[in-house]
C-alpha cells in the first residue's frame, strides 16, 4: 500500500508530550534530509522498534496453546498491572524516557485517524520513516528482548510464535517498506529451526533474529543444525543487544547511564567472542552475521584483545586459519548508538570494520538515543560513496532489497 497517507504538517512543535505527532519529532530531521537532497539517496534502517505490548490484547489472541492463550485473555478482563500476562519484565525499562524530558518512548500516545485502514504501529512507522527519507525498515520488538531470560523456560517459545505471526499478519502484510529479521526463540534450538522453517519465505522476512540478552553459549552443538539452515536459506542471522539490570554484572552498578552503557556492549562482547573462538565463521562461511544495537566502540576492542590472545594461544583456537580481528572485519554491524564523541576513533574503528561495505545504518527509533541518518551523512572523514553504502546499499546488497532506479545514482557495495 502507499505510505503517504496523511497531510502534511504545518504547525511547528512547541513542547514534546506523549501526544506529540512523530511528523513534528522529526521536523527538523525532514528539514535537514531536503536541504542535503537526501531524497535522492537509498536509504535503509536496519534497527527500529515498536512497543508490542502496546498491542498485547489482540497479540495473545496468536498464542498456540490454548491453556496459556486463555490465561493471557482473561488477563485484560480481571487483572492489572503490569508487565503484561506472559511477558518478563525489567524496571530498566523505565528509565529510558530520562524522568520526562525524552517521553515520546515511554507512552506513544499520539493521534492515529481512525480510517487509516492498517495498523496503528505501521501509521507510526510511516510518520517517521517519511521524516527520515527512509525507504525500507526493519522492525523489532521492543520488551521482548528480555525475553531469553525469561523464568518460565517454555515462555519464550510460545511468545515467541504469536509475536513472529501477529507481527507478520497486522503489519508486514500491510506496508512493503516495512521488514523484520524475526525472531528466533534461542533458548529452545528445536523451536528455532522450526521457526527459520516456517517465516523463512513469509512477506516482509527479510533474516532472523536472536536477542543477545541471554545465558547461551553460541558455540554448543545444539545450535549447529540452525546455522546449517540459515547458511543454506542465505538469509542474515542478527544478535540484537540489549540490556538486563538483574544480571550478576550489571546489578552492581547504581545508575541507568552506566547500566546501560555497558550492558548493551557486553551481552554481543561475549556471544562474539565465543562466536569467532570457536571457528564458526569457518565453519558457517557462507552465513551472513549482524551485530545490533551495540554502538561500535567494543568492536575494534575486542579485536585487539582476541587477537593478543589468539597469537599466545593458538592452540585454544584450532579451527581459526587467520586472526579473530579478520572475521570480524568480514561480519556486518549496525551503525546505532555510533560514538561521534571522539571522531578520530571513530575513523579508525571504521577503517577496522571495513565501515563502507560492512556498516548498515540504524535509527533505533523511537528510543531516546536514536540517530538521524545526518549521522552518517555528516561524517567528515568517509567520502559519497562510503555515506551512500552505509545508508542504504550495503543494506540493500545484504538483504536483497530493491534499490528504486531513481536512487542508483552510484553503485552498490561489492560484498
Amino acid at each position: 500500500m502507499d505510505s503517504a497517507i496523511e497531510a502534511p504538517r504545518e504547525n511547528p512543535i512547541k513542547e514534546i508530550t506523549a501526544e506529540t505527532d512523530t511528523r513534528d519529532i522529526l521536523a527538523n530531521a525532514k528539514k535537514y534530509g531536503e536541504s542535503q537532497g537526501l531524497e535522492d539517496v537509498y536509504i535503509a534502517d536496519i534497527d527500529s522498534h515498536h512497543n508490542e505490548t502496546e498491542s498485547w490484547r489482540e497479540l495473545v489472541n496468536y498464542i498456540e496453546d490454548p491453556v496459556i492463550r486463555f490465561q493471557a485473555q482473561d488477563h485484560f478482563s480481571n487483572r492489572s498491572g503490569a508487565p503484561p500476562y506472559g511477558l518478563n519484565g525489567d524496571h530498566a525499562l523505565r528509565y529510558q524516557d530520562c524522568g520526562g524530558r525524552i517521553i515520546h518512548q515511554g507512552k506513544r500516545g499520539e493521534p492515529v485517524p481512525e480510517d487509516a485502514g492498517v495498523h496503528r504501529d505501521v501509521v507510526l512507522a510511516q510518520r517517521a520513516y517519511e521524516a527520515m527519507q527512509v525507504d525500507y525498515t526493519v522492525v523489532f520488538p521492543t520488551p521482548m528482548l528480555n525475553l531469553g531470560y525469561h523464568p518460565q523456560y517454555h515462555m519464550e517459545a510460545v511468545l515467541g510464535r504469536a509475536y513472529n505471526a501477529w507481527f507478520c499478519d497486522r503489519i508486514l502484510s500491510a506496508d512493503d517498506k516495512l521488514g523484520s529479521m524475526i525472531y528466533v526463540p534461542f533458548n529452545e534450538p528445536d523451536a528455532a529451526i522450526k521457526t527459520v522453517e516456517e517465516y523463512a519465505d513469509k512477506k516482509g522476512v527479510v533474516g532472523f533474529m536472536v536477542t543477545s540478552v541471554r545465558h547461551k553459549p553460541v558455540h554448543h552443538n545444539q545450535y549447529m543444525k540452525l546455522y546449517a539452515l540459515m547458511e543454506e536459506i542465505g538469509k542474515p542471522f542478527g544478535f540484537h543487544a540489549g540490556y538486563y539490570w538483574a544480571d550478576e554484572w550489571s546489578k552492581q552498578i547504581n545508575q541507568f547511564g552506566a547500566m546501560h552503557a555497558l550492558g548493551f556492549v557486553w551481552c554481543n562482547v561475549v556471544h562474539m567472542t565465543n562466536w569467532v573462538w570457536n571457528g564458526l565463521n569457518e565453519k558457517f562461511p557462507e552465513l551472513k552475521v549482524c551485530w545490533i544495537e551495540s554502538g561500535l566502540a567494543w568492536v575494534t576492542w575486542l579485536m585487539q584483545r582476541l587477537d593478543h590472545q589468539y597469537l599466545m594461544r593458538q592452540s585454544e583456537a584450532p579451527l581459526l586459519k587467520r586472526l579473530p580481528s579478520e572475521y570480524m572485519r568480514e561480519m556486518y554491524y549496525t551503525s546505532q548508538p555510533m560514538e561521534t564523541d571522539h571522531m578520530k576513533a571513530l575513523e579508525v574503528t571504521c577503517e577496522m570494520i571495513d565501515a563502507p561495505n560492512k556498516l548498515m545504518y540504524a535509527s533505533d527509533w523511537p528510543h531516546w538515543d536514536f540517530d538521524t541518518p545526518s549521522t552518517i551523512w555528516d561524517l567528515p572523514f568517509l567520502d559519497e560513496q562510503a555515506k551512500r553504502n552505509i545508508l542504504g546499499l550495503n543494506a540493500a546488497n545484504i538483504f536483497g532489497l530493491e534499490v528504486p532506479e531513481n536512487k542508483r545514482g552510484l553503485p552498490a557495495a561489492a560484498e
